[in-house]
C-alpha cells in the first residue's frame, strides 16, 4: 500500500509526470526553515549565491533533517521503492521584482546519470503562484524521452548553462504548478518545465531535493549521494554525510570538493577558458549549479 501518495495521484506521475500539491510540512515549519535561511543570509550581508545553492543539505542541519522528512521520502518511496539516495538538492530564489526565469527545460539533459527514474521534490517556503513566477510544466512530455537542448548561457536564467529545449513547446498547454509554504510538488526527471520571472514585492523561495533509487548511477564522472532510506546494495556512489553542525568546517570543505567536481558534470562540453568556463560559471550569483 502506499505510505503517502494516493492511487490516483500516482496514476497521475506516471502519466503526467508529475503531481501536486502534496502536504509535507506545516505552514509554521516552513517558515522556521525560511527564517532560517534568512538568518545566515542576514549574518553574511547578502542572499544565498552561486555553490551555496547547491547541496545546500550538506551545509544546514536543518537542510540535512528536510531532505531525510518522513512525508518526502515516503512519497519518493511509492513511485521508486525502498531504497533511495538524495543525489542533490538546489535552491531556486527570485528575488521581489527579479528578471530571473527558468527556460523550457528537462533536468536529466545534463546530469549524467545512467537511467530516468529520478524525481524532483520541489517543497515550497513561500507562496509559489501566477504572481511570483510559479513553475509550469508540459504534461506527458516525459514520455518524449530526452530531447535535444542549446546552450544559452543567458544572464538571468537560473540554469546552470541557460539550457532550453529545441523542441516546439505549446505553452497553451501548460500546467502552473502552485504551492503554498510546507506543500511540495514532485516531477519526473524528463518532464518539460520552467517558470517566468518575479514581478512581485516578495521573494519566491523553493528547495528542490532530487532523489533516485540507488541502482541509478554517474556514467559521466565520480559521484556522491546521501542514502535517506533503505539500504544501498549498488554502492556507485560515495557516501555523504550530513553537517555536524551548520557550516562545519569539515562539512563546507567537503561540500567545496562536491560543488567542483560535480560541476565538471555538469559543465562538460563547455569551452574552458572563455565566458562558458565551467569554473567561472559555477560562480555565478545568479546561478545555482542544478
Amino acid at each position: 500500500m502506499p505510505k503517502m501518495l494516493t492511487p490516483a495521484q500516482i496514476a497521475q506521475y506516471e502519466y503526467d509526470g508529475y503531481v501536486h500539491p502534496v502536504r509535507v510540512l506545516s505552514s509554521v515549519a516552513a517558515a522556521t526553515i525560511r527564517a532560517k535561511l534568512e538568518t545566515f543570509e542576514a549574518a553574511t550581508g547578502e542572499p544565498l549565491k552561486g555553490d551555496l545553492r547547491h547541496k545546500t543539505h550538506l551545509l544546514f542541519t536543518w537542510l540535512a533533517d528536510l531532505v531525510r522528512t518522513t512525508g518526502i521520502v515516503d512519497a519518493i518511496e511509492d513511485l521508486y521503492g525502498p531504497d533511495l539516495l538524495c543525489w542533490s538538492s538546489s535552491f531556486f530564489i527570485k528575488e521581489a521584482r527579479s528578471l530571473d526565469y527558468v527556460s523550457w527545460h528537462q533536468d536529466s539533459t545534463y546530469w549524467g546519470l545512467n537511467k530516468p527514474n529520478v524525481v524532483s521534490a520541489w517543497v515550497a517556503l513561500t507562496p509559489s503562484n501566477v504572481t511570483n513566477g510559479a513553475m509550469e510544466v508540459i504534461p506527458g512530455s516525459h514520455r518524449m524521452d530526452q530531447v535535444p537542448h542549446r546552450d544559452t548561457f543567458a544572464k538571468h536564467n537560473l540554469l546552470t548553462r541557460g539550457q532550453e529545449v529545441m523542441v516546439d513547446v505549446d505553452a497553451r498547454q501548460a500546467v502552473r504548478i502552485e504551492l503554498e509554504p510546507g506543500e511540495m510538488s514532485l516531477h519526473h526527471v524528463r518532464l518539460i518545465h520552467g517558470s517566468p520571472a518575479n514581478p512581485s514585492d516578495a521573494r519566491r523561495i523553493g528547495f528542490a531535493i532530487r532523489y533516485i533509487p540507488t541502482d541509478v548511477h554517474q556514467i559521466a564522472g565520480e559521484d556522491s549521494a546521501t542514502l535517506v532510506r533503505g539500504i544501498d546494495r549498488y554502492r556507485t556512489f560515495a557516501d555523504e554525510p550530513p553537517p555536524c553542525a551548520d557550516m562545519d568546517p569539515a562539512a563546507v570543505a567537503l561540500h567545496r570538493g562536491i560543488t567542483e567536481r560535480n560541476a565538471q558534470i555538469l559543465y562538460r562540453g563547455t569551452t574552458v577558458g572563455s565566458y562558458n568556463d565551467p569554473l567561472a560559471l559555477a560562480d555565478r550569483s545568479e546561478r545555482p549549479v542544478s
